[in-house]
């Protein structure tokens, strides 16, 4: 893996993944896009993960795009199709293409933390603008310090949200919310991060708080929380209809399965499951 993410696998299953360039405030430039693209796939087909982390090192979360992409952007580079404005890799390709199922690779950066099976908990400190943000709204839950900076900075220069803000933004806020940030690209704190639903609760310690919760998590059966995930993962796009049918069949998946029959028999005996890895 790329020295732009730190990996610590503990015991139980939890990947904490730390944002490594801190003398940037984490800010993405291509290295951080293709390490943060090859860290969602891997764990996508990890079958021992049962949770993840993912934070900044230093002062910030992520700062959002670095300073030396939008001076290639001043200087022209990739007029019309965004090519090479980040100087290659995952985000310098042609944005129009999808190179990653509905997505592009740039916009993956944030998606792909919804194809990893498993809950996945940003812990949100410094500041998170643009791009930052944008990654931390692709997780599942976001644990942020009261004091955090956040903004939809894209505006700021020229631009609109492009790493699946529109997509993720609309999942949490009120339209006329996301609407008033998109064109202001004011700072807002943390606080009001939770006000407005980006942020899922605050903690004066999100690092800690999150991976407390990702440990919590790990300790469940790990069959279903995988089908939890893909159930809230569909009903964003499913009808009624459609989600109904998926309760239905997920459970009856996990009705008499063997994680299933452990975890109550762990409730009955009053003692930690034994669970198997996920099928």
């Amino acid at each position: 893996m790329s020295d732009r993410i730190e990996w610590t696998r503990h015991p139980d299953g939890v990947v904490q993944l730390q944002l490594a360039r801190a003398d940037k405030m984490n800010a993405l430039d291509p290295a951080m896009f293709d390490a943060l693209i090859e860290a969602g796939e891997a764990l996508r087909s990890d079958a021992a993960v049962r949770a993840v982390v993912i934070s900044g090192r230093g002062k910030a979360f992520c700062a959002g795009l670095d300073m030396a992409s939008f001076e290639r952007m001043q200087q022209g580079a990739g007029a019309g199709d965004g090519a090479g404005v980040l100087g290659g890799g995952a985000a310098g390709a042609d944005l129009a293409k999808r190179t990653h199922g509905i997505s592009n690779a740039a916009q993956h950066v944030a998606m792909v933390w919804r194809d990893v099976p498993v809950p996945v908990i940003a812990a949100v400190h410094g500041v998170a603008f643009g791009g930052g943000l944008q990654v931390a709204l692709g997780a599942d839950i976001r644990i942020v310090a009261p004091d955090t900076k956040l903004s939809v900075m894209e505006i700021k220069w020229g631009l609109v949200p492009d790493m699946a803000g529109m997509v993720l933004m609309r999942e949490l806020a009120r339209s006329d919310v996301v609407r008033e940030l998109t064109f202001t690209g004011r700072i807002f704190t943390g606080e009001e991060a939770l006000e407005i639903g980006f942020a899922t609760r605050l903690s004066a310690e999100p690092l800690a708080e999150a991976l407390q919760m990702a440990h919590e998590i790990a300790a469940k059966s790990p069959d279903a929380i995988r089908a939890g995930k893909r159930l809230l993962n569909a009903a964003m796009s499913q009808g009624a209809a459609e989600l109904l049918m998926a309760e239905s069949v997920e459970q009856k998946a996990l009705i008499g399965s063997a994680n299933q029959a452990e975890a109550v028999k762990a409730n009955i005996e009053r003692r930690a499951p034994r669970f198997d890895p996920p099928v």
